[in-house]
C-alpha cells in the first residue's frame, strides 16, 4: 500500500540559525525522519511548498487541494503547520470523498532533538492505513476529524470542538 507524502513545511522542517536565532527552511528532514524511524512503509515523497503556516493562503491550501484530487495514491499524508492545520482540513474534508487524508505536524522542530514529530509522522502513517476515506489531523497519538478540531495554543495540543 502505496502512501504519498505531501510536504508543506511547518515545525517538522525548521532549522535553527544560530547567528540570529531565526526559524528558517532549508530542506525537508522527513527522508531522515523515516530513515531514523525504520520505516517500512511504501511512500511517494513530493514537496509541495516549504513555508510557515502562518503565512499559507488561499492559494497554497488549493494547491494542496489539487495535489490530493489527482493523485493517483489513495492514502496521504501531509506534513504541516500546526497553526493553521484545521483551517486547511476544512478546505479539504468537503472536497476529498474517495481517499483517506491526515495532516500532521510537530510543536517543535525536528532539528531541535526532542521534536514530537517523529511520534506524530508515524501516527499519521498508521492512521493512513487503517481510517476509512475521509481528511484527519493526527497529533499526540490521537486523530481527529476535519471538522471537530483545534489547536488549544494555552495546552500546546490539538483536542475535539465538540
Amino acid at each position: 500500500m502505496m502512501i504519498k507524502l505531501l510536504i508543506t513545511g511547518g515545525t517538522f522542517d525548521k532549522e535553527y540559525n544560530e547567528l540570529n536565532g531565526e526559524l528558517f527552511f532549508r530542506k525537508t528532514h522527513l527522508l531522515e525522519m523515516l530513515s531514523l524511524g525504520r520505516n517500512r512503509v511504501p511512500v511517494k515523497i513530493k514537496t509541495l511548498m516549504m513555508i510557515d503556516s502562518l503565512f499559507m493562503n488561499a492559494a497554497h491550501r488549493r494547491k494542496i487541494l489539487k495535489e490530493c484530487v489527482s493523485s493517483k495514491e489513495k492514502r496521504i499524508v501531509i506534513t504541516h503547520g500546526t497553526d493553521t492545520m484545521p483551517e486547511t482540513a476544512r478546505v479539504l474534508g468537503p472536497a476529498v470523498k474517495d481517499k483517506t487524508v491526515v495532516l500532521t505536524g510537530a510543536m517543535v522542530p525536528y532539528k531541535f532533538g526532542s521534536s514530537d514529530g517523529m511520534f506524530n509522522l508515524g501516527s499519521a502513517l498508521s492512521f493512513a492505513q487503517v481510517l476509512p476515506p475521509g481528511v484527519y489531523i493526527a497529533m499526540n497519538g490521537r486523530y481527529f476529524n476535519w471538522n471537530n478540531c483545534r489547536k488549544n495554543k494555552a495546552k500546546g495540543e490539538f483536542e475535539e470542538i465538540n
